[in-house]
């Protein structure tokens, strides 16, 4: 395993974080597809031997169970102080006011459920899941930053939100001397490079790491464009990210078979590999619930694409819409 700092910050996480949304009661919240405790628990522990430290969670996955089965696990598995552990809030969590968003009184409730439901002391990454527009965003830095100042939250981050917005949120912790935010968790791969245009010159300039969610577009990169899996017929989100799919969308998928081909490696390994070797980005999160989806995701570190072979990759691209603001 590689490990890198998260940003310009001395956090350091491994190269591939496992993105936990995958692992919930399948009967609690949106996502059907999810794996119980039981079943979560082989890969959890497949991703500590193989060396991987940083794991990403949501305060609203499967209802809260995510947390749960990874604080359990988690503690089982290993030594807390290697463990790089990130949560989110944002989405709603229950029903009436204050229920979802970034104002203080949501923020303070659900730092201390998310604390006791992961059974940790303190939160490794706290990350805002989308910008608030509801809230003043002085409220939310300034609340963010008291909870940074508690020791509840070690480090900050953000994930999917206008590069304007994002730059107004550095500033003003700038300005006041609040807690920064050192990462942005952003939807971002080969099928879906609109954050090269503002999101990722800014994170360069500011010193931001990027940990893209979705790296291999649902899957979509994971194999050819005409072969469809069991969780993309279930993911509805990844409908709504992928609906408008481009011709030029297949040429891409066809090219990073043909250089999977061409080197012996899988799909995933080259999709991931374009990632990496994108200087900005220190670690991509890789869902797994089937073995070789981890084992897969750790080899693509030592896939080093030439030149060539991204530009090959990168030339079919046409501009998209920007999506994932609003999942």
């Amino acid at each position: 395993m590689k490990y890198v700092k998260l940003g310009s910050s001395g956090l350091e996480v491994s190269s591939i974080a496992l993105g936990c949304m995958s692992y919930g009661e399948p009967q609690r919240g949106s996502h059907g597809w999810t794996l119980t405790e039981d079943e979560s628990r082989p890969f959890l522990r497949q991703a500590v031997e193989l060396g991987i430290n940083f794991f990403d969670t949501a305060n609203m996955y499967s209802d809260g169970t995510s947390e749960e089965i990874v604080g359990r696990a988690l503690k089982d598995l290993g030594r807390r102080e290697e463990q790089v552990i990130a949560t989110k809030a944002y989405y709603r969590t229950h029903e009436g006011p204050n229920g979802q968003g970034l104002s203080r009184k949501a923020l303070m409730q659900e730092v201390e459920k998310s604390l006791s439901r992961l059974g940790t002391d303190y939160i490794d990454l706290f990350i805002i899941h989308r910008f608030d527009e509801t809230t003043p965003l002085e409220e939310t830095l300034e609340s963010l930053n008291d909870l940074v100042r508690a020791g509840k939250i070690l480090y900050l981050g953000a994930s999917s939100m206008a590069a304007w917005q994002f730059a107004k949120c550095l500033r003003l912790q700038r300005a006041d001397g609040w807690a920064r935010f050192i990462s942005m968790q952003n939807h971002y791969n080969l099928l879906n490079r609109e954050e090269e245009r503002e999101m990722v010159p800014l994170c360069v300039d500011e010193g931001v790491g990027v940990t893209p969610w979705s790296p291999l577009a649902r899957g979509r990169l994971a194999r050819p464009a005409n072969v469809q899996s069991a969780r993309m017929e279930l993911d509805l989100v990844g409908k709504e990210l992928y609906n408008h799919f481009e011709e030029s969308d297949n040429q891409v998928i066809d090219v990073v078979g043909q250089i999977a081909e061409a080197r012996g490696v899988t799909r995933s390994q080259v999709g991931l590999a374009w990632l990496h070797a994108q200087p900005v980005v220190n670690a991509p999160i890789v869902g797994a619930t089937k073995p070789h989806h981890l084992t897969e995701a750790v080899q693509s570190l030592d896939v080093e694409l030439t030149a060539e072979e991204i530009k090959l990759l990168e030339a079919p691209y046409v501009p998209h819409h920007p999506t994932g603001f609003g999942y």
